[in-house]
């Protein structure tokens, strides 16, 4: 046939398949690398979403207010019902009894000058 016997032609195989498995498993590796790349640069878009957003969150006292934290406020980690800009300002205007949550800030991202608008105390100050 091609002048290799036997063993010489079962050998090369035995190498090409090696080399194969070896393709592959570099293959896998890039392909496993690449999907976490991606996972990570989703979540990176997430943060930066939420970090351009606001929430208004309800009391968790029965007598409270509720409370306007920035959307990436590790108080409540959930990344749902996001507000933009022009809705964090209608809820201000809305809930004249407002907090603003001091752990995040939210009124420096809204370039709001005082810790809060009228009306509204920052929580944690406890002056009268």
């Amino acid at each position: 046939m091609n002048g290799l016997s036997i063993a010489e032609r079962l050998e090369k195989q035995r190498t090409l398949r090696d080399w194969l498995r070896w393709q592959l498993d570099q293959a896998d590796r890039t392909i496993r690398q690449l999907e976490a790349e991606e996972k990570e640069q989703e979540r990176r878009r997430e943060v930066a979403r939420a970090e351009m957003a606001w929430k208004v969150l309800p009391s968790r006292a029965a007598q409270g207010q509720p409370m306007l934290h920035r959307g990436g406020c590790h108080i409540d980690p959930r990344r749902t019902g996001l507000l933009s800009q022009e809705e964090a300002f209608v809820a201000i205007q809305q809930f004249p009894e407002l907090e603003f949550c001091d752990i995040c800030a939210p009124w420096g991202s809204l370039g709001i000058d005082k810790p809060a608008p009228p009306g509204s105390r920052v929580r944690g100050d406890d002056t009268p």
